[in-house]
């Protein structure tokens, strides 16, 4: 079983910037290929960018992409996600997510995903 714990979200005013982080454990995490989705109010949840075992492939939604950048340390076991120019539609719960299946380069919709996080919430305001 693996846990991943999210932290870092909070308030931020728009134009500005919030990095995530998300510690795992309970399994060898350079073997986990690991992603962020989030959840606006009244919305589905959504993909946001994934990254492979050895952090050398990503990939991003067209939303956040040149804006966002998802990276890793299997070292300390962690996944980031540096979101910079953030704007008021930004504004959900992110999750943190792993699989334990191959890279895909692409949309990911979730049904890939064995591990799921609690969320954090990030709120950019106007």
């Amino acid at each position: 079983q693996v846990q991943l714990v999210e932290s870092g979200g909070g308030l931020v005013q728009a134009g500005g910037s919030l990095r995530l982080s998300c510690a795992a454990s309970g399994r060898t995490f350079s073997e986990l290929v690991m992603g962020w989705f989030r959840q606006a109010p009244g919305k589905e949840r959504e993909f946001v960018a994934i990254i492979s075992w050895s952090g050398e492939r990503t990939y991003y939604a067209g939303s956040v992409k040149g804006r966002f950048t998802i990276s890793r340390d299997n070292v300390e076991n962690t996944v980031y996600l540096q979101m910079n120019s953030l704007s008021p539609e930004d504004t959900a719960v992110y999750y943190c997510a792993a699989t334990t299946r191959n890279y895909k380069e692409g949309i990911y919709t979730g049904d890939e995903i064995d591990y799921w996080g609690q969320g954090t919430q990030a709120i950019v305001s106007s």
